[in-house]
């Protein structure tokens, strides 16, 4: 159902697939959006490798939210910032494409759990994390992705 890599020797394995998604603090997150043109945007997210779900958080209203609704088919991308070999003047960048379909988490224990776990992943203290909670939980939307496919290739950019 989903495409292999075209370039096979680019291919990197699941695990490394996985390790970027658990590493990654930003990726594309795409939807089919109004008049069927596909809409991307950047977000922050956090991946629940025993779930095998990526979770973010969104406003509960809007154009990615209304993609959702219309259609659950969503796509993600994640990458890394790379690295350049001595001499060489263009990087060397993995990334991981995830396919798999997006649902609204309407549980309030469950938003208020997956949030704080996520913001854990960027805040740099367990007391920001709830002062944030506290204060915005109840404009959060949770969206939960249930992955279907994981890619990843590493690329030279020459």
């Amino acid at each position: 159902m989903f495409r292999k890599i075209r370039r096979v020797k680019n291919e990197i394995g699941i695990e490394d697939a996985k390790l970027l998604l658990k590493e990654g603090k930003r990726a594309a997150f795409s939807v089919i959006g109004d008049e069927g043109y596909p809409y991307t945007v950047p977000i922050n997210f956090y991946y629940d490798e025993a779930e095998n779900r990526i979770y973010f958080h969104s406003a509960k209203q809007g154009h990615k939210i209304d993609s959702i609704k219309a259609n659950d088919k969503v796509c993600l991308a994640v990458w890394n910032e790379g690295y350049k070999d001595e001499g060489d003047w263009a990087y060397r960048v993995s990334s991981c494409i995830v396919f798999g379909r997006a649902r609204l988490i309407s549980d309030p224990a469950i938003t208020v759990e997956k949030v704080r776990t996520f913001a854990r992943k960027y805040y740099p203290t367990f007391e920001e994390v709830e002062e944030e909670i506290e204060r915005d939980i109840k404009g959060v939307q949770l969206v939960a992705i249930d992955i279907e496919h994981i890619s990843g290739k590493k690329i030279h950019e020459k």
